[in-house]
C-alpha cells in the first residue's frame, strides 16, 4: 500500500518529474528551491514546492495542489515527502497526526528503487545514455534537440521514447543538473521561480515530537481476517 501511495503522491500530486535520470552524487550540484507547476492545467498553478540539498530531496504539497492530493490517494494530513538520494530511501510525513512513515530501500522493488534516481544526471549532454538505462526505457530511444531557453535559464532539451512507444520531451539546466521542464502523454510540467543557494538542514529531518508509523502494525491490520 506505502509503495503505490507514494508513488502516486509524487507524481500526480504535484510532483509529477516524468524523467527518468540516474543519479551521480560524486559530482557537485547546485543546491535551490522551487515550484513545480503542472502546464497541463490551465489556471498553471502550483502544486507543490521542491527544496534540493546535495545528497537530499523534499516535496511538498501547496495548498493549491489538495484537490489533486486527495484523488491520488494522500491520506488527510499528509504532509512532505522526503528522500535521500542517498540511502534509497524516503519519509512520508503526516501533519496532522505528528507522525511519519518510513519506505527502505529493501523494501522497495527494483523498479521502483529507480524512484529515488529520477533527479539527477551525470552529464548534461548525454542525458540519454542515463535515461535509456532505466527499465522501461529500454528498448526505446533518445536524443538530445539542443539548447533552449526556460524561464529565463538555459537548458539542454531531450526528446525521447519509452519502450511502450510513449512520447516525450525535458529540458535539464546545466547548473542544477535538474530537469526544469518535461512533457509527456501523462504529465506536464515545469520549475518556476527557482532560488539558488543552500538549503536549510531542518527541512530534511523528521519535525521533533512525530513518532514513527509502525507499518508492520499496520500491515497486519489491514490483513483479511
Amino acid at each position: 500500500m506505502l509503495r503505490p501511495l507514494l508513488l502516486r503522491s509524487m507524481t500526480r500530486g504535484g510532483c509529477c518529474l516524468a524523467v527518468v535520470l540516474v543519479a551521480s552524487l560524486a559530482l557537485a550540484q547546485t543546491e535551490f528551491s522551487a515550484e513545480i507547476v503542472n502546464t497541463e492545467k490551465s489556471d498553471a498553478v502550483s502544486q507543490a514546492k521542491i527544496y534540493l540539498a546535495k545528497d537530499k530531496m523534499r516535496i511538498e504539497p501547496t495548498a493549491n495542489s489538495a484537490p489533486s492530493a486527495k484523488s491520488a490517494g494522500m491520506g488527510r494530513g499528509m504532509g512532505a515527502v522526503i528522500i535521500d538520494l542517498t540511502a534509497h530511501t524516503s519519509t512520508v510525513l503526516m501533519d496532522q497526526q505528528h507522525m511519519y512513515m518510513e519506505l527502505p530501500a529493501a523494501a522497495a522493488a527494483s523498479g521502483q528503487r529507480n524512484l529515488y534516481n529520477f533527479f539527477r544526471t551525470g552529464d548534461v549532454e548525454n542525458a540519454c545514455a542515463d535515461w535509456l538505462q532505466q527499465a522501461k526505457n529500454q528498448g526505446g530511444s533518445c536524443h538530445k534537440v539542443g539548447s533552449e531557453t526556460v524561464n529565463g535559464r538555459s537548458t539542454v532539451k531531450f526528446e525521447a521514447t519509452n519502450a511502450s512507444g510513449e512520447t516525450g520531451d525535458f529540458w535539464i539546466d546545466p547548473k542544477l543538473r535538474f530537469p526544469v521542464k518535461w512533457q509527456g502523454k501523462n504529465s506536464s510540467g515545469e520549475l518556476r521561480n527557482i532560488q539558488e543557494g543552500t538549503q536549510p538542514a531542518n527541512l530534511f529531518e523528521v519535525p521533533a515530537g512525530y513518532t514513527k508509523m509502525d507499518m508492520g502494525n499496520m500491515m497486519q491490520m489491514q490483513r483479511p481476517q
